[in-house]
């Protein structure tokens, strides 16, 4: 998804977040060579954002929804202490084969379980496995959601139960290119929607950033 700042701005801030890892890099290059709307994937500011946000929480569990080629993924795999595990989960099995490759070259990558299939699917499987409610050692420090936008609601009512008091719902594209001021499709009401669910919650602190495309923070009190 396309950022809402000017270019020049945009550079700006790259040159002074962290410099992009080999690694990741590569894997930029072979996403745009390799697999159809390369803009899905995050940018490297982003992607610096995850790290920081995985590091400032001390999280040792991160639940990512929408894998693609695995870029953010990593980031945050990275923040996580040696014991920690990320699990992902997606439905494109061409996107997460580059995905695995890359998890499979990075030292980080053993703390990533990819979990292929409908997302809701996953997150009742998760929700089964953390029976009873509450069992802190199967429930989620942060949870990213960056999937399909008509889903993002559903993805954070089934994601409730997975987060501990103090966890972190990330959203990715929550301001969707500036849809969300004039909205006309689907995908854009879905995002509209969501915006206002976690506005209106009680039960979280939030704050809607303009970083890149948009990333609401929500955090369960």
């Amino acid at each position: 998804m396309l950022t809402l700042v000017p270019p020049a701005i945009e550079e700006y801030v790259r040159a002074h977040s962290p410099a992009e890892p080999a690694l990741l890099a590569e894997l930029r290059e072979r996403t745009h060579a390799e697999l159809a709307m390369p803009q899905m994937q995050v940018g490297p500011v982003e992607g610096a954002l995850l790290r920081m946000l995985v590091r400032l929480t001390g999280a040792r569990r991160v639940l990512e929804i929408g894998t693609f080629s695995g870029y953010s993924a990593l980031c945050m795999a990275e923040a996580l202490p040696d014991d920690g595990a990320l699990v992902t989960c997606d439905i494109d099995p061409v996107a997460t084969t580059l995905a695995r490759e890359f998890f499979g070259r990075s030292p980080h990558g053993g703390k990533i379980e990819l979990r292929l299939g409908p997302a809701l699917d996953t997150l009742a499987q998760l929700r089964a496995d953390a029976r009873p409610p509450g069992s802190r050692d199967r429930q989620f420090d942060i949870v990213f959601i960056d999937a399909d936008k008509t889903n993002y609601s559903a993805y954070y009512d089934a994601c409730w139960d997975l987060l501990p008091r103090g966890g972190l719902v990330v959203a990715d594209n929550t301001l969707w290119s500036g849809k969300v001021v004039a909205p006309s499709d689907d995908s854009d009401h879905a995002i509209v929607r969501f915006n206002a669910r976690v506005h209106d919650d009680p039960r979280v602190d939030h704050v809607l950033l303009s970083v890149r495309d948009g990333i609401m923070l929500a955090r369960k009190r």
